[in-house]
């Protein structure tokens, strides 16, 4: 399970959604106070669901085939929240009263994009290794 590389990079995407987000700000309200996914339920929900896929695909590390579907879901399901992100950003750019300055935050979801696809590869290359290996017997 854990010798395998897209056990590490699912581990790594579980890091970036499931705990660097609580220390890393969403953006910086005008008021100087700073604006964590905690604050808006939508943005927990759907960080919520993407840690939770992201430890389930880990778990199901003997088949291949579901840990592939629930990374696409994953990645489906952060795409949509970087989705949110940017029309929050688009849609209070500038110097509103709402959002004064943006925070890396807001770009965790494409790291965790990008882990997942280097994943999905790797769950891929191992099933078509199985699949040549079964054609041999």
């Amino acid at each position: 399970m854990i010798q395998r590389i897209q056990t590490i990079y699912l581990l790594l995407a579980f890091v970036v959604t499931g705990i660097l987000l609580f220390f890393i700000p969403l953006w910086t309200m005008s008021n100087s106070k700073d604006f964590y996914f905690m604050q808006s339920e939508t943005y927990t929900i759907l960080l919520g669901l993407s840690t939770t896929l992201s430890v389930v695909s880990i778990l199901s590390y003997k088949k291949r085939q579901n840990q592939f579907v629930i990374g696409r879901l994953n990645i489906i399901l952060n795409l949509i929240l970087l989705g949110l992100f940017v029309y929050r950003s688009l849609n209070l750019s500038g110097e509103t009263p709402a959002v004064s300055e943006k925070g890396i935050g807001m770009f965790l979801p494409v790291i965790v994009i990008v882990l997942l696809v280097l994943a999905n590869k790797a769950i891929k290359k191992d099933e078509d290794l199985v699949k040549s290996v079964d054609r041999l017997r």
